[in-house]
């Protein structure tokens, strides 16, 4: 019988890394990040990244795995969260998967489209194209190869345009010829949980505590220092994490400090809103209260014996 692998979901500020720590003090687990903006190194304020202080007490992995100008795509972090998962029941641990990036379990657990992997080649001449030529050319361009993904792409959308012709350069055929054709090679099972809050403004002022405490801490200032160290852009995919994004343009004199953040709650709540969309449209999904003191407990026992 299939080794299990468990996944704990849910929207931002839900308590799920709170959660999950409680679950590692009474069971032999590991945790495996299930978050896009975690595996940026020096991103560590915005994202709410575990501190050295619970990396210590409990195994943590995905974690500081590129620089902030790189990309880190879906599928690697699938490729990535498998061989951590296979690495963990070899030490006869649980893993638990912990986060809040709906397409990570999403292609964790249905598959992923077979797309090739990026070239580097094929992109640095896309993007010398695109600065000679500009975005909207190469837009133009892809609707002659593949009109499907151009009409759902805006002619601005550098990243998603390139990706669009990088796989037609490497493959011959448009992208929106290969959506859909999935390959699903998951050696475990999966079981998973969600925190899904029944009071709505509650979690709003989880964020909104939280967003404040991460001004507190510098997040300000530490973007501040990445912009020093690294050859940052505004389109770059770590800088369009919530919080960053509007941090940056704060930075760049657009917005005041107040209004930066009232900008970054509201958009950390649509985030929030849009994450719990995703949880409906999930099947088989183990759904727990994450409100007061008492859901909390009661949802640790619940886990507890499911892990158990």
């Amino acid at each position: 019988m299939a080794a299990s692998a468990y996944v704990l979901l849910g929207p931002t500020a839900s308590g799920k890394s709170g959660l999950a720590l409680a679950l590692a003090e009474r069971l032999p687990l590991e945790i495996v990040s299930l978050d896009s903006a975690q595996v940026y190194r020096g991103m560590d304020i915005g994202t709410a990244k575990p501190p050295g202080t619970e990396r210590a007490r409990v195994p943590h992995h995905l974690l500081d795995l590129v620089d902030p100008d790189q990309v880190y795509s879906t599928g690697r972090w699938r490729a990535d969260a498998i061989g951590a998962v296979n690495a963990i029941l070899e030490r006869k641990k649980i893993p638990l998967l912990v986060g809040g990036t709906m397409l990570y379990y999403r292609a964790l657990v249905g598959g992923l489209d077979a797309l090739p992997p990026a070239d580097a080649s094929v992109r640095n001449e896309i993007a010398a194209k695109a600065a000679q030529c500009g975005w909207p050319a190469l837009h133009a361009e892809l609707e002659k190869v593949d009109p499907r993904t151009a009409h759902r792409l805006k002619p601005a959308d550098a990243q998603r345009i390139q990706r669009a012709l990088e796989v037609w350069r490497l493959t011959g055929k448009p992208l929106s010829q290969l959506h859909g054709v999935s390959v699903n090679d998951l050696p475990f099972k999966v079981r998973a949980f969600a925190l899904v809050p029944a009071d709505r403004s509650k979690l709003h002022r989880k964020i909104e505590e939280r967003f404040d405490a991460m001004l507190a801490q510098g997040l300000i200032e530490e973007l501040e220092t990445l912009k020093k160290r690294f050859e940052l852009s505004a389109s770059m995919p770590s800088m369009r994490c919530v919080g960053y994004r509007q941090a940056w343009e704060h930075l760049e004199r657009k917005t005041s400090k107040a209004t930066m953040r009232e900008q970054a709650i509201a958009a950390t709540r649509q985030l929030a809103k849009r994450q719990l969309t995703w949880l409906r449209s999930f099947p088989d999904l183990v759904r727990l209260d994450a409100g007061s003191a008492q859901d909390a407990a009661v949802a640790l026992e619940l886990l507890l014996h499911e892990l158990g």
